[in-house]
């Protein structure tokens, strides 16, 4: 009897989670700073207004990160940099690996990297596009990394899309195109900041609903919607939309702190 696809997600804060598929645990972009504020530019200021839930050394065997960007300190904090010496592979952007050096590999668009899976088989983590703001804006909010993890061919492991800080539709058709998504892990949060004149960073709550029906993702776990002072939407406006959507059975809204087995019932 074959087992059905599952995927574990514990939900750490922020864009912090550990991802469990496939016999491995993979840890996205890790925050572990407690409460404060970060100056970015001279009047502007990130503020992180929870702390972390778990600490580097709570959070167990990590087999590889991934790594959205290294720029913005909502996705790879000081704590976080620090983490990074401490996992076997670290997977991300080209300037992210080489800004940051250590155990980092960049993955170019579209390209993948194998991670050998416990008991034999590999799980393979492609790289996918995302863009951190509006069109056009990737010179001023740099590279951005998503990624798609699939069984190569393994059909108890489900393909999962992490959208890291993307905010185009686009990109999310793009990829729907290429593969067949089970669960999307996607940032949402409607991140705006003086950087790009308040405009959307990363996914809106009706946003994120639309991706989900672009996908056609049987799960979706929303993080990074809340835990730092720039987010406009939170768990209230993602539950209007996927409900407005007719999409909320989709859902699965976890606070930090919180972890659900996900099972994907085969197509």
């Amino acid at each position: 009897m074959t087992t059905a696809p599952q995927i574990g997600v514990h939900a750490l804060g922020g864009p912090t989670a550990i991802l469990e598929v496939g016999g491995l645990r993979l840890l996205t972009d890790p925050t572990f700073d407690p409460v404060g504020s970060y100056e970015v530019a001279p009047g502007r200021v990130l503020t992180k207004t929870a702390p972390a839930v778990l600490g580097p050394s709570e959070v167990g065997p990590i087999d590889a990160v991934l790594l959205s960007h290294d720029q913005h300190k909502d996705n790879l904090d000081d704590g976080g940099r620090d983490y990074l010496g401490e996992v076997p592979i670290v997977l991300t952007t080209a300037s992210a690996a080489g800004r940051l050096g250590g155990t980092t590999r960049a993955v170019p668009v579209w390209e993948h990297v194998d991670l050998p899976r416990p008991g034999g088989g590999t799980l393979r983590v492609t790289r996918v596009p995302a863009l951190h703001g509006p069109e056009g804006s990737e010179p001023v909010v740099g590279e951005v990394a998503g990624f798609v993890l699939s069984g190569d061919g393994a059909p108890t492991v489900p393909t999962v899309y992490v959208s890291g800080d993307n905010a185009s539709l686009d990109l999310v058709a793009e990829i729907a195109g290429r593969f067949s998504v089970d669960v999307a892990v996607l940032f949402a949060g409607a991140a705006r900041t003086a950087l790009m004149d308040g405009a959307n960073l990363t996914l809106t709550s009706a946003q994120a609903a639309e991706a989900a029906r672009i996908l056609g993702a049987s799960h979706v776990v929303p993080l990074h919607f809340e835990g730092w002072g720039h987010f406009t939407e939170g768990p209230d406006t993602l539950t209007a939309a996927f409900t407005a959507a007719g999409l909320a059975a989709r859902l699965t809204l976890l606070r930090a702190g919180t972890y659900t087995t996900l099972t994907v019932t085969p197509r």
